[in-house]
C-alpha cells in the first residue's frame, strides 16, 4: 500500500528530507530588537525560525524580520569570496569592475596598508566604521584602532538613536533605553514610535498589544497612519518637526488642571494651585519630592505654552490636546510618555528628547509600575586592556583629533555630560572631504552602508571615493561597496557567527549568543574577531605583532589556553567576555548555569 510507496519516496528524495532536525539557538539583528531564537537546523542547513522560550524579554515571540533571515543567509547574491576593484577611479558612476581574489591576497594588501602608514607615522590616517554590530565590537573597534594607533573609530550612532537618550539623560540621569512597562500602564502616549512595527521589542509588543489595547488608552503623535495609529484610540497626525511644541503645551495643562502626580513631584505649600496660565510663580512656595526644579521649568518654559498656542505650530486641535493631555494625567502614576527616534533625530532634537521624557516625571511614571523603567544590570566583561600592546607610534597617532571634529565649540557633541564624547558621524564625511584635521587614507567599514543610510548621503559618496583605500566587510554588495578597493564576505548574524548582544524589555535584561549553527555555503569570516586576528597575523609577518600578541591574552577560561586561529580565537574571546554568565564559581546573578555548554545549549542568559 502506501507506507512502502512513501519509503521509496523518502530514499529517493534529496538529502535533507524526511530527517529529523534540532532547534538551535540563534539570535536575530534584524533590528535592534536583538530578539533571542531558535533555528531548525537539519544537515546543518536552516530551515524555519522561532523564538527562543527561555526569553523573559522576547517571551518566545518574533516578527517577520527573523524569518527573512533564512532568505538572506541563503541569498545567491551574497558575496561569496573577497573581491577587489579593478577600476582605479571611484564615484557613483564609476564601475569598481571588481574581481574575485583568496583571502590571502585581500589579507596581505590590507597589511601592506597599514604598515605604510606605520612605518610613515600616519597611523591616525587610518579609520573604522562601524554599523550595526555585535557586544564583540571592541575588538575590531576599539582595540585594533589602538594599537595600530588611530584615534578614529566611528560608529553609526548619532545616525541611529543617540538624540532619543538625551531626554532621559538631561532629565533623569541615564544616558540609556527605557523600557515600558505596559502591560500594567492606563495610558500610553507614543511619540514617533510603532512599536507594532518598528521598535525595540517589537516582538515582545506585538505579542501582548492585545491585551495593552483592552486596558489601556493609546494616543499617538505621528504624521503618518502608522500600524500602531491605526490601533490606537487618539491619532495626532502632527506637522513634522513640531513634538515639542506639542509636549511642552501637555505638560502646561498638566499643572494648570492640578494634574500633576503630588506624591512624586510634590506640591505647593499653601495646597492652593498657583500654576496659572501667563503668571510665573516663586519657587520658594513649592515643596518638591522626587522632581527639582518643576517650578523654574514653568517660569522659563511652559507658562506662555498654551494649548491655544499649541494648536498653531502642531496642526493639532485645541480639543484633542486637551482631551489628551487630561487623560494623560488622570491616569498617572500608570501613565507612559514614550519617545519613537523620528521627533529627535533631527535639529534640535535633543531638546524634543528633553521636553517628552519630563513628562513621565510630572505624572510620576518614572521607575514605576505601568511606567518607564531603567535598564537591568548585566555581567558581562570587558576585553583585555590594549595600554601595554601600544607602542610609541600608536601612542602618538592617538593623541590626534578625530575626524568627525567632536568637541569643537560649534559641535560640542556631548554625550553623558563631557564634550566630545559622542559620535558626530556624518562630520566625518566633511572631515574626510576637507583634510580636516587631516587626511583619511586607510579605512575599514563593517555592516555599515553610510552611502545610503546617512542624510544627505551623497557627501558620504564623495568622501568615500576620496580615501585611497577603502575595505568594506559585508554580507551583500551595498552603495558603500560600490566605492571600496577590497570587499571581504562576512558571516550572518542569525547563524554564522559567534558573538552576543545584550537588550531589554518587558522587566528583564538577556544576553544572548550567535552561534555557528550552520554548514557555510561559502567562505565566510567573522567580521568582529576572524578578520582582525587574521590581520594582527599579516602585521606579525611584516614585523608589528603587537595586535597578534595582544589577542593571544584572550584566554579560554575553561583550559586557559591562548588562541592559535582565528577560529579559537572567536571562540575564546566569547567565552571569555561572557564568563560571569555561565560559570557558576563567578556567579553574580539571574539565570545560573552548570556552565558553557549548558548557556550554548539555552542560547540566552
Amino acid at each position: 500500500g502506501l507506507k512502502p510507496q512513501l519509503s521509496a519516496l523518502a530514499a529517493a528524495a534529496p538529502t535533507g528530507v524526511g530527517k529529523m532536525g534540532k532547534w538551535l539557538p540563534a539570535t536575530c539583528q534584524g533590528c535592534t530588537s536583538w530578539c533571542s531564537k531558535q533555528v531548525y537546523v537539519i544537515d546543518g542547513r536552516a530551515v524555519k525560525v522561532r523564538g527562543n522560550p527561555h526569553s523573559k524579554v522576547n517571551k518566545g515571540a518574533g516578527c517577520p524580520r527573523s524569518h527573512l533571515g533564512i532568505q538572506q543567509v541563503y541569498d545567491p547574491d551574497r558575496i561569496k569570496t573577497p573581491m577587489k576593484r579593478t577600476n582605479p577611479k571611484k564615484g557613483r558612476n564609476e564601475d569598481p569592475k571588481f574581481v574575485p581574489i583568496s583571502w590571502d591576497e585581500a589579507l596581505n594588501t590590507i597589511a601592506d596598508k597599514i604598515m605604510e602608514l606605520r612605518n610613515n607615522n600616519e597611523t591616525h590616517k587610518y579609520m573604522l566604521m562601524r554599523g550595526r554590530y555585535s557586544y564583540m565590537r571592541d575588538v575590531l573597534y576599539d582595540r585594533m584602532t589602538k594599537i595600530i594607533g588611530s584615534p578614529n573609530n566611528i560608529s553609526h550612532s548619532s545616525l541611529c538613536a543617540e538624540a532619543e537618550k538625551f531626554g532621559p539623560y538631561y532629565t533623569e540621569g541615564i544616558w540609556s533605553y527605557r523600557q515600558y512597562d505596559v502591560v500594567n500602564a492606563h495610558y500610553v502616549l507614543l511619540w514617533g514610535a510603532d512599536p507594532l512595527a518598528a521598535n525595540r521589542q517589537v516582538s515582545y509588543y506585538s505579542k501582548v498589544w492585545g491585551d495593552v489595547v483592552d486596558k489601556a488608552t493609546i494616543a499617538i503623535v505621528e504624521p503618518r497612519l502608522s500600524a500602531s495609529a491605526g490601533k490606537a484610540d487618539e491619532w495626532l497626525p502632527i506637522k513634522p518637526g513640531q513634538d515639542g511644541a506639542l509636549a511642552v503645551a501637555i505638560s502646561h495643562i498638566l499643572l494648570t488642571e492640578g494634574l500633576w502626580y503630588k506624591p512624586f513631584v510634590g506640591d505647593f505649600t499653601e495646597g492652593k494651585n498657583l500654576f496659572i496660565s501667563g503668571q510665573t510663580v516663586d519657587e520658594e512656595g513649592f515643596e518638591e519630592i522626587h522632581t527639582n526644579g518643576i517650578v523654574k521649568y514653568w517660569n522659563l518654559e511652559l507658562k506662555d505654552k498654551t494649548p491655544e498656542w499649541a494648536a498653531e505650530i502642531t496642526g493639532i486641535s485645541v480639543e484633542q490636546i486637551r482631551r489628551v493631555a487630561i487623560g494623560f494625567g488622570q491616569a498617572a502614576p500608570h501613565a507612559i510618555s514614550w519617545l519613537g527616534g523620528g521627533p529627535c533625530m533631527q535639529v534640535r532634537g535633543g531638546y524634543t528628547a528633553m521636553a517628552v521624557h519630563a513628562l513621565n516625571g510630572i505624572v510620576g511614571a518614572v521607575d514605576n509600575v505601568g511606567g518607564t523603567l531603567k535598564a537591568n544590570k548585566e555581567y558581562t566583561g570587558k576585553f583585555p586592556k590594549p595600554n601595554d600592546f601600544m607602542d610609541d607610534i600608536a601612542k602618538k597617532g592617538k593623541k590626534h583629533e578625530k575626524i568627525d571634529q567632536r568637541g569643537r565649540l560649534h559641535i560640542p557633541c556631548i554625550k553623558s555630560g563631557k564634550p566630545g564624547s559622542g559620535v558626530i558621524t556624518n562630520n566625518a564625511a566633511d572631515g574626510i572631504l576637507n583634510d580636516d584635521p587631516y587626511e583619511i587614507k586607510v579605512a575599514i567599514g563593517y555592516m555599515n552602508n553610510f552611502s545610503f543610510s546617512a542624510p544627505q548621503p551623497e557627501r558620504w559618496e564623495r568622501a568615500l571615493s576620496k580615501i585611497p583605500f577603502l575595505v568594506h566587510i559585508t554580507t551583500n554588495a551595498s552603495e558603500y561597496s560600490w566605492f571600496s578597493d577590497i570587499v571581504l564576505p562576512d558571516t550572518h548574524h542569525m547563524f554564522e557567527k559567534w558573538g552576543y548582544v545584550k537588550a531589554i524589555g518587558n522587566g528583564y535584561r538577556h544576553v544572548t549568543l550567535m552561534q555557528p549553527i550552520i554548514k557555510n555555503v561559502w567562505d565566510y569570516k567573522i567580521d568582529e574577531t576572524e578578520i582582525p586576528w587574521l590581520i594582527a597575523e599579516k602585521l606579525a609577518e611584516r614585523g608589528f605583532d603587537n595586535m597578534l600578541r595582544h589577542f593571544k591574552e584572550y584566554k579560554d577560561p575553561e583550559t586557559g589556553k591562548a588562541p592559535t586561529n582565528e577560529k579559537e580565537f572567536a571562540l575564546y574571546a566569547l567565552k571569555y567576555v561572557t564568563q560571569k554568565l555561565w560559570d557558576p564559581a563567578k556567579y553574580n546573578g539571574g539565570d545560573k548555569f552548570s556552565g558553557w555548554e549548558e548557556f550554548t545549549k539555552i542560547g540566552v542568559w
